[in-house]
């Protein structure tokens, strides 16, 4: 799981609905009680970020014209976070997908 950070208008369809995916996947791992310590030690997600992030890929999703009916109020106590590196997401999205790649990541 992971949260690329990245401007939602660059991502290609998969890689955006994975990570709207990915943020409801947090938000669940964190209201079962259990960590996401290491995804936040690993630079993968910024738990301070969950329901902003989910709802700037929300937005996009719907700008595109996709259906989006999962909202999300985050009312749980945040972890500490630390920073993710954007530019690291953006090199990985580029060499990973052609799509994102081509949309100007």
């Amino acid at each position: 799981m992971r949260m690329w950070g990245v401007d939602p208008k660059l991502l290609c369809r998969q890689h955006l609905l994975g990570e709207h995916l990915e943020m409801h996947m947090f938000y669940g791992t964190i209201k079962k009680g259990k960590s996401i310590n290491g995804y936040i030690k690993g630079g993968l997600v910024d738990s301070s970020l969950i329901e902003f992030r989910h709802d700037v890929l929300a937005d996009e999703m719907m700008r595109r014209g996709y259906n989006h009916k999962s909202p999300m109020n985050f009312d749980l106590p945040l972890q500490s976070s630390i920073s993710l590196d954007i530019e690291r997401n953006k090199e990985v999205l580029r060499n990973r997908c052609i799509e994102c790649k081509n949309r100007g990541i």
